[in-house]
């Protein structure tokens, strides 16, 4: 191993749940060339990173300085560990419980950014006119949210897998809707209809057999 490989850890609160903290992770771990790893936590998000100690000093001020739009740091709080040799690639792992307490703010729920307006405004995209279009950087967040960590099976989400389209979009660290956990289209998620007012049944009878 290098003589300057270093291993440090990073434990993230604050309202880092939701607006796409950790695909913002693994893209800044990739940028410094890190092994790794990231995870959801009711304790906040934990982060491990390992590589050249420039890299991995280059990555702690990303991630204080290119935080996403909708993300805010309470507290950041890092050490170094010991290296994990042989590791390979940077990972986002399952979350955890983080032991005792609650260290995360789940955002609120965020207007349609312009992003999602235009798939939606398109005739030729697969969410035309889709009314729940949504990405890292919008849609709902606090009102589906059941139980943190923050994660889609923790939602009122949970109930509508997600298609193979909506899958590869999730799966896929260049895209913008990498683990977005409301992500969804009209194949897989969920639908709206228009009811009218009037009355159907035996309650809508209004002949001259009424009592």
């Amino acid at each position: 191993m290098p003589d300057d490989l270093v291993r440090r850890k990073f434990t993230v609160s604050g309202q880092v749940q939701g607006v796409g903290f950790r695909p913002f992770v693994y893209r800044i771990a990739a940028d410094h060339a890190l092994t790794g790893t990231v995870s959801n936590t009711a304790a906040g998000v934990f982060i491990e990173v390992q590589g050249p100690a420039a890299s991995v000093d280059g990555f702690g001020h990303d991630l204080a300085h290119k935080l996403p739009p909708l993300a805010r740091v309470v507290s950041c709080t890092q050490q170094d560990i010991p290296v994990a040799e042989g590791e390979e690639g940077f990972r986002i792992v399952a979350s955890g419980d983080g032991g005792a307490g609650h260290e995360v703010l789940i955002s609120a729920d965020v207007a349609t950014c312009d992003d999602c307006l235009a798939d939606m405004n398109d005739p030729a995209n697969r969410r035309h006119l889709y009314p729940f279009t949504n990405c890292t950087n919008c849609g709902p967040r606090y009102t589906i949210t059941r139980f943190i960590p923050y994660d889609r099976d923790k939602t009122s989400m949970a109930c509508f897998p997600l298609c193979p389209a909506c899958a590869a979009e999730y799966e896929n660290p260049l895209d913008r809707r990498f683990h977005a956990q409301p992500n969804a289209c009209p194949v897989c998620g969920p639908r709206v209809w228009y009811v009218d007012g009037a009355p159907h049944g035996p309650a809508a009878d209004t002949g001259s057999d009424a009592a």
